[in-house]
């Protein structure tokens, strides 16, 4: 195994262990926590009983699983753009928690805070937009080197169940960004449920094109958008909240609870294949106060849109409900530009702090009903301790 996993006491007391003949991982218990770095070519377990230290990238190799049992933590040295995780397609993570024993990513810093490490990036096979009759393929924003995108929409890329990830974050320029979750055509082999994205440097969650369907998602004062979709993805996304909470001041210029793109940045509007997905039970609060200049204006709005489909994406957005705080300004609730008459939302808003006079902008485009919902079950959020 290629792994470089070092022990704080003892290189010999490894967590990552060869493979049985039925190849089958089977874990030691070290005395000592372990550093992971570097490529994972076969496949392996951790042991829940050690606290691991991110030192640096891992990579999952094409062929090899990463298991990640209840209760593991995973902590990564505050490295920004380069301490990630890196899932290649064809390779697995199975990270699979429990309510009462969640497996959690964070950061080793004594005082962390956003944008500390590069967070959770998972490559599979599945479609993107693209040309007709052509198998698209893509470069992975962190590294060039790495592919991801192809023809099968069934693709698995392992399990993320009851995961939390956290103090993620990091923006090099303008086109490559971290994000908590990184999902870089990843089909619906793929199971993603029960997971706590929080404090990160730009997106909690973002799918680049895919078929991979998610449920039960919190987000929790992430800068950039909460949930972003681009490049053809194509899933459902079923229960999820995001929230911004009250002295939360860590935004970008365009913070948004949906950013959906039917292509890559819009720059390919005769690809087949854009982005068309749906979205059953979504809550977005906004209680962080605007941000405002020496002069007393508000220099950045905490959204600009709370929903933004756009550049030929198409939506289905059922049982939307949007609530903003006092002292914050909604600016547009919802945005089609770009989309056309497939999208449709329905939603329902608190009526205070002038939600009910948000602009709607381009409403020609879209199906947009106003109904009674209610948004996410936040029951559902009760393993995360969040205080709603």
């Amino acid at each position: 195994m290629k792994t470089k996993l070092f022990s704080i006491l003892a290189a010999s007391a490894l967590a990552f262990t060869a493979c049985t003949d039925n190849n089958e991982p089977t874990p030691t218990t070290p005395k000592n926590e372990q550093d992971l770095i570097g490529k994972i070519d076969k496949n392996t377990k951790l042991d829940a009983n050690v606290t691991y230290n991110l030192t640096g990238a891992l990579y999952v190799e094409s062929g090899a699983t990463l298991e990640i049992p209840a209760g593991t933590t995973i902590k990564a040295k505050s490295g920004g753009t380069s301490v990630f995780l890196l899932v290649k397609p064809g390779g697995k993570i199975v990270a699979e928690g429990t309510a009462e024993k969640p497996v959690v990513f964070t950061s080793a810093s004594a005082t962390p805070k956003e944008g500390d490490w590069g967070g959770v990036i998972i490559n599979g096979k599945a479609p993107l937009s693209g040309p007709a009759g052509v198998v698209t393929q893509n470069t992975t924003e962190m590294d060039a080197t790495v592919k991801y995108g192809g023809d099968n929409p069934a693709d698995n890329s392992g399990v993320l169940n009851y995961v939390k990830i956290e103090y993620t974050g990091a923006r090099m320029d303008s086109n490559k960004e971290h994000n908590g979750l990184t999902l870089n055509g990843v089909g619906n082999g793929t199971k993603l449920s029960n997971l706590h994205l929080r404090y990160g440097a730009d997106d909690a969650i973002e799918f680049f094109g895919g078929t991979v369907n998610a449920t039960n998602i919190l987000v929790e004062n992430c800068s950039d958008d909460m949930f972003d979709f681009t490049e053809g993805y194509s899933g459902t996304i079923t229960n999820a909240y995001g929230i911004r909470m009250k002295g939360y001041s860590d935004a970008t210029e365009d913070p948004r609870g949906i950013e959906a793109d039917g292509n890559f940045d819009g720059k390919n509007p005769t690809h087949v294949n854009q982005s068309n997905f749906k979205v059953n039970g979504m809550t977005i609060v906004v209680n962080a106060a605007d941000i405002k200049g020496q002069d007393g204006k508000v220099s950045l709005v905490m959204n600009k849109e709370v929903f933004k489909i756009r550049r030929g994406a198409k939506a289905t957005i059922t049982n939307a409900f949007v609530k903003f705080g006092p002292g914050t300004t909604p600016y547009v609730l919802i945005d089609t530009d770009g989309a056309n008459p497939a999208t449709s939302i329905s939603y329902n808003f608190d009526p205070a702090n002038g939600l009910d006079k948000a602009k709607i902008v381009n409403p020609v485009n879209a199906l947009l009903t106003k109904d009674a919902s209610k948004g996410a079950d936040v029951n559902a959020f009760a393993w995360t301790k969040f205080q709603f």
